[in-house]
């Protein structure tokens, strides 16, 4: 009797391992993660797509097909949109801040037209909208609802008209600053020059409330922060920033920072980009960056120069033995958790940076993986409630406001100031 039994548990022993690596595979998070995104629009904050297609597809960008991109060259397709459950999109209108003003106001008209083509050409995966309403109208028909957002106050030549056509023309953000302090606002990654806004600086903000577009605070320093809270009547949002308090760099936002952001009834969008996330990665970037100063230190000073082969060389050889920290998606979530804590659930949300980082955290590869950071969050306690504002409802309260805000002041004269006769530099 023993030796059949024995016999058929060792026939049946493939199909009894087999068995709980099937249950294993199958995410019991997924279905409460479709009806969250089924009910709420998932929107992200800020995706460099038009700007990673124009520097890496040329003139080709506005004819190419859209459809499926290779993943190893951008994080971004309509395929992949479709498999994360997007429903709404900030797509970043950047152009570099070292250009001369007047050449990023030419550029930012063909990234808004580019950004504009994704709709004309793929009217049932695109909607243009200017509204929360018609955003929750566009995710309802099945479309991927498009804003834009400007990323860099640079981008309006110091001109309120500039910045009103951008309006016209569908943005519904403004960057303060990106990377260069500008001559009204104090850039996070620059040397101050204002200690925040300038009178000017101030009727900008002024000037996007009264738009209704939002006030974007990622890239700005802290002293360009707390004057846009000051100043702004409507809420403020940080499109893709993360904690301070978990990785030490001026880009993301302090504790005392996200405090005011909460009473201000703002959000900040967290970012993906590995340098934002881990301060362990942090640290080996700005270590990576001092290997090559001291490698190419010019005119004299650089241990390789005239010796390209060899900087490379030894690049590779420091590199090797300092390998890059590895940054998850689990840390992206420690972020999210970081902000909901302190500022509460209602002024967090998620500003990946898609097409506009160099590398990733593991699992977040592209647009289709939202939903696994949500099952994350998930499984680490966050209600379908939390999770729906995390997603979109936080940002599309704040879109509510900033709207309402607007109509209050429609009967104000747009503005007519500039930097010169503002801050008195004429």
């Amino acid at each position: 009797m023993k030796t059949p039994s024995l016999s058929l548990a060792l026939a049946l022993l493939p199909l009894l391992l087999a068995a709980p690596a099937v249950h294993a595979a199958a995410d019991p998070y997924a279905a409460r993660v479709a009806r969250v995104l089924k009910a709420t629009p998932l929107i992200d904050g800020h995706n460099d797509w038009p700007e990673a297609l124009a520097d890496k597809a040329k003139d080709q960008r506005w004819t190419m097909a859209l459809d499926r991109l290779d993943p190893a060259t951008f994080h971004t397709d309509i395929a992949r949109l479709r498999a994360g459950g997007v429903g709404g999109q900030f797509w970043s209108v950047w152009v570099s801040a070292d250009l001369p003003e007047l050449q990023q106001v030419k550029d930012t008209l063909e990234q808004i037209d580019l950004a504009h083509s994704f709709a004309r050409r793929y009217p049932r995966d695109f909607a243009f909208v200017n509204t929360a309403a018609e955003l929750r109208a566009a995710h309802k028909a099945g479309r991927v609802a498009s804003l834009l957002g400007v990323e860099g106050g640079g981008q309006i030549d110091g001109s309120l008209a500039v910045l009103r056509n951008y309006r016209q023309l569908g943005a519904s953000y403004l960057t303060l600053t990106h990377a260069r302090t500008i001559a009204w606002a104090d850039s996070a990654t620059d040397n101050p020059q204002h200690d925040g806004l300038t009178p000017f600086g101030e009727a900008v903000v002024h000037e996007l409330n009264r738009l209704g577009m939002l006030v974007d605070l990622s890239h700005v320093s802290e002293g360009t922060m707390l004057d846009a809270l000051r100043v702004s009547k409507a809420p403020v949002i940080f499109s893709h920033s993360s904690a301070r308090a978990i990785c030490n760099t001026p880009r993301n936002v302090s504790d005392s920072l996200l405090q005011k952001v909460a009473a201000n009834g703002g959000v900040v969008m967290v970012n993906y980009a590995p340098q934002y996330v881990s301060e362990a990665r942090r640290i080996w970037g700005a270590a990576r960056s001092a290997e090559v100063a001291r490698y190419n230190a010019p005119p004299f000073g650089g241990l390789y120069i005239g010796d390209p082969e060899g900087a490379k060389r030894a690049l590779a050889g420091w590199e090797k033995a300092n390998p890059e920290p590895v940054v998850t998606l689990s840390q992206v979530a420690d972020h999210i958790d970081h902000i909901a804590k302190v500022a509460g659930v209602d002024h967090v949300g998620i500003g990946s940076d898609f097409d506009g980082v160099g590398s990733l955290p593991q699992g977040l590869s592209g647009v289709q993986t939202y939903p696994a950071l949500l099952a994350e969050l998930m499984r680490r306690g966050w209600s379908d409630k939390d999770i729906a504002k995390l997603a979109g409802e936080n940002v599309l309260r704040v879109m509510a406001a900033a709207e309402k805000v607007a109509a209050g002041m429609q009967g104000e004269p747009a503005g007519s100031g500039t930097v010169a006769g503002l801050d008195g530099k004429g």
